[in-house]
């Protein structure tokens, strides 16, 4: 003899709330690991990545000088300044899309361990800006060796 079950489709989907809720919490209680955080107000975009003796910061800084830029270690506080500047004036202001920004820019990011900034290092090619940023000794990773007795 065969049991009959009867099929429910709406038994499988999640309710509006439930999912709602569900949404909001990983989105914003605790974001995944990976997401992109928006820049705030268009900010300079950074990104930064530690091995056992560095942190190195890399960003996009295209149509900058160098000798522009402005980069200063405060503490374990990293500050990256500078100005874009319009090299051509129209005098028609008939625009039908104006998307280049102009003007000056600045980003402030912590630094996830501490450095010796006298030993830093700066690098501009093709305008991407990289940062080399030897850590301090006493955050280094140190082995210790086990003897037996």
């Amino acid at each position: 003899m065969t049991n009959l079950v009867r099929w429910e489709p709406f038994s499988d989907l999640v309710s509006l709330r439930e999912a709602m809720d569900r949404l909001f919490e990983e989105s914003f209680v605790s974001p995944r690991a990976g997401w992109p955080v928006p820049v705030e107000g268009g900010a300079l975009a950074v990104d930064m990545y530690e091995t056992d003796d560095v942190v190195v910061v890399k960003s996009a800084v295209p149509g900058i000088k160098p000798e522009e830029l402005d980069i200063t270690v405060t503490g374990d506080t990293l500050t990256i300044k500078g100005e874009t500047k319009s090299e051509q004036e129209v005098k028609e202001e008939n625009y039908v899309r104006r998307e280049m920004r102009y003007g000056s820019f600045s980003r402030t990011v912590a630094l996830p361990s501490s450095i010796v900034a006298d030993k830093a290092k700066a690098e501009f090619e093709n305008g991407m800006l990289t940062l080399t940023l030897p850590k301090a000794e006493e955050v280094k990773p140190k082995a210790i060796k086990v003897k037996a007795k």
